[in-house]
């Protein structure tokens, strides 16, 4: 990474403590301090209302989803930002248009293969176990790893032709937890996957929300329901979890209640980090 982006955050905690600052700020979109660099999952800053499809720029077609609740910051609010992990950037409530223009000023974006050819300069995509190092202020780098995830229930050649790919993340480094971030993740297999090579995870940053929509898949769920979330939390070992995706968009039918009482049947509530 160029030196020109191999800062100290400030008010940084200790980053061999497995409780490093995550700051949840809506949606998909969460803020935090690994390793001295800073790091943004997915950005989401747009007002609530009606969203159409990327291509739609005439607004001819019908919404495509509904964002009920702002962000609690803005991009000016942010302050400098290293590294956004984008688990796709097809869909408006991963990436919106306050989001894409944020990229521009972002040193770096790690994504998809395809969102990585999409978006062009400044972005990066990972194939699945692919890694990047990152350099660490004062020394050292930061490993991320692209992991596979699948939008949607079924196998990759049945979900991506529909819904498009998406990517999870992992972040290692010496002295540093293990953390990971899933993406739109509905798969268990690939959690588990994920744990063989990695577990157990000091953080786990889990999109949840039990999203659905009528017309695709049957109606079923096309990221983690809670009690899935729960189960991944089991497999991964995971000693934290940051659940976020389950707020502020219409199609999310499961909230932080229903997170609550899933990891609670599961005797999990202590790993829950709410923020």
């Amino acid at each position: 990474m160029d030196s020109s982006v191999r800062r100290f955050f400030v008010a940084s905690a200790d980053t061999t403590d497995e409780r490093f600052p995550v700051r949840v700020l809506g949606g998909p979109t969460v803020l935090f301090e690994y390793g001295g660099l800073r790091f943004l999952t997915d950005p989401t800053f747009d007002a609530p209302g009606d969203y159409y499809a990327p291509d739609d720029h005439q607004r001819s077609g019908p919404p495509i989803l509904t964002k009920t609740a702002p962000s609690s910051v803005t991009p000016a609010d942010l302050g400098l930002v290293d590294v956004v992990l984008l688990s796709h950037d097809e869909h408006p409530d991963n990436l919106d248009d306050s989001g894409r223009a944020l990229l521009a000023r972002v040193p770096l974006t790690l994504t998809t293969p395809g969102g990585g050819r999409r978006l062009g300069s400044g972005a990066r995509g990972l194939a699945d176990w692919e890694s990047i190092e990152l350099d660490r202020p004062g020394g050292g780098t930061i490993t991320v790893t692209g992991v596979p995830a699948i939008h949607g229930p079924g196998t990759r050649e049945e979900v991506e032709p529909v819904i498009g790919q998406v990517v999870g993340f992992v972040l290692t480094g010496e002295g540093l937890p293990t953390v990971y971030v899933s993406g739109d993740n509905a798969s268990l297999e690939m959690v588990r996957g994920i744990a063989e090579r990695f577990g157990p995870m000091d953080t786990a940053i889990l999109f949840a929300g039990a999203p659905r929509f009528p017309v695709l898949f049957d109606g079923e769920f096309i990221v983690l329901n809670s009690a899935q979330a729960a189960e991944a939390a089991a497999i991964l070992g995971a000693r934290r979890v940051v659940p976020v995706h389950c707020d502020g968009w219409a199609h999310f039918t499961e909230g932080r209640a229903d997170l609550v009482a899933a990891f609670t049947a599961a005797g999990l509530a202590d790993r829950l980090d709410l923020g």
